[in-house]
């Protein structure tokens, strides 16, 4: 039952394998409390983007009725996630004249600024999704955080701008309307992992985290508490069952748990080196293969990725500054031993990133990987103040432009964190 004073706040992960709706409530001491959780399976998408409508609506209802039934909350609007490999990051800079008489820098000034940041040149098929201001200069003094308040005549700001697909939005949001939900706001999977499963503390010191999902595998980096880079990567823990399944002549179940049950990342880390059992196709005799055999056709393709990884932190030009080194989260980080992989790899100190700062409800549900992107999408609506009330007008009028048309009230959320 909803408390007094509490808002309700839904996050729905739409992935290329399963479907996550997280329920949660925030009280006035801004405490998580985790009301219902819902997973689906999901085959209508493919490496983050939808593919067919009717599948993905179907999972998108079971996964938020599921979470609905263990609520007791009736889901109006929902956060949701976007990835795929469409998505671009751009640096961009600003600058504007401080006009007003006493010469002080204002809220609307800082706004004024951010619009400026946002004349850029974008292909007509692709739309700015996230503006995430970097740092402020004031008349030549750069690392400023926060300007408001300050004097100056010329303000300069750099920011990061996070582009996607116009049609890749369009059709998460015509998902969502037909399995009859409302979109609160549409924000970047890794952004949304982020706030889940990184703290303070490692986004000040430098770290970069990877969500390796089913699709796609999500990079963000960090340092100084602010996103620097972003990038979406179109291989994943799909890539290692289709490898396993060719390999090895088996179906995409047996594959898919084969990779589960047996799976190592790394060969040599392998205590015994014990044979497994794989049944026959259509009456065919069973085959056996060994663990060792299993891990090698994993390890090739997880180095791959971790790789695809290593160039992406090195584009961004924080390699070297990454001193909390790299947390690896989502559905692919649970195959063992990724993270020593990762260390050999990449050179650098990695972990498993689970949801952090939940005060109660059903935290031991959403303890693993697999969650980071649907919590962290509760956690983004916590900062914005989108809830699960129903969006006010008529259904119809809220399209996927008025709810990307939103930056500017996101940015006033960024400044305000700043």
């Amino acid at each position: 039952m909803e408390q007094e004073n509490e808002r309700i706040v839904v996050g729905l992960d739409i992935g290329t394998t399963k479907v996550c709706a997280v329920v949660a409530s925030i009280n006035e001491q801004d405490k998580i409390h985790i009301l219902g959780v819902g997973k689906a399976p999901s085959d209508g998408l493919n490496r983050g983007v939808v593919v067919n409508i009717d599948k993905t609506v179907n999972a998108i209802k079971k996964a938020v009725e599921q979470a609905q039934l263990a609520s007791g909350i009736e889901v109006n609007s929902v956060n949701v996630g976007i990835a795929g490999d469409h998505i671009r990051s751009i640096r961009s800079k600003g600058v504007i004249t401080i006009n007003n008489k006493d010469k002080e820098i204002t809220v609307k000034d800082v706004e004024r600024l951010l619009e400026d940041c946002q004349r850029i040149m974008l292909p007509p098929d692709q739309q700015i999704i996230h503006v995430i201001p970097q740092e402020f200069v004031v008349d030549g003094q750069d690392g400023i955080s926060d300007p408001v308040g300050m004097s100056g005549m010329r303000m300069e700001a750099e920011v990061h701008i996070i582009t996607g697909l116009v049609s890749a939005a369009k059709n998460l949001y015509r998902c969502v309307e037909r399995a009859g939900y409302q979109v609160a706001d549409i924000i970047l999977e890794p952004l949304a992992s982020s706030y889940a499963v990184l703290d303070d503390e490692e986004k000040e010191a430098g770290v970069a985290l990877v969500d390796i999902g089913g699709g796609t595998t999500d990079l963000a980096v960090f340092q100084d508490n602010t996103i620097r880079h972003t990038a979406v990567i179109a291989i994943a823990g799909k890539k290692v069952t289709d490898d396993i399944k060719v390999g090895l002549s088996v179906l995409d179940d047996q594959a898919e748990k084969l990779k589960h049950e047996y799976g190592e990342s790394f060969v040599d880390l392998i205590e015994q080196d014990e044979s497994i059992t794989i049944p026959g196709i259509a009456g065919r005799p069973p085959k056996e293969i060994t663990k060792s055999i299993l891990a090698k056709i994993i390890q090739a393709r997880m180095e791959e990725i971790l790789e695809i990884v290593a160039i992406e932190i090195k584009r961004s030009g924080y390699s070297e500054s990454l001193s909390a080194g790299i947390v690896i989260t989502g559905g692919g980080s649970l195959i063992k031993n990724v993270c020593p992989l990762a260390n050999e790899v990449l050179g650098m100190d990695a972990k498993i990133g689970r949801p952090l700062g939940l005060a109660g409800g059903l935290t031991d549900e959403v303890d693993s990987p697999i969650y980071a992107t649907g919590v962290g999408l509760v956690l983004h609506a916590l900062r914005t103040g989108e809830t699960n009330e129903p969006l006010a007008g008529s259904h119809k009028e809220k399209s996927v432009e008025h709810v990307m048309s939103k930056i500017t009230d996101r940015m006033k959320t960024w400044f305000k964190e700043l």
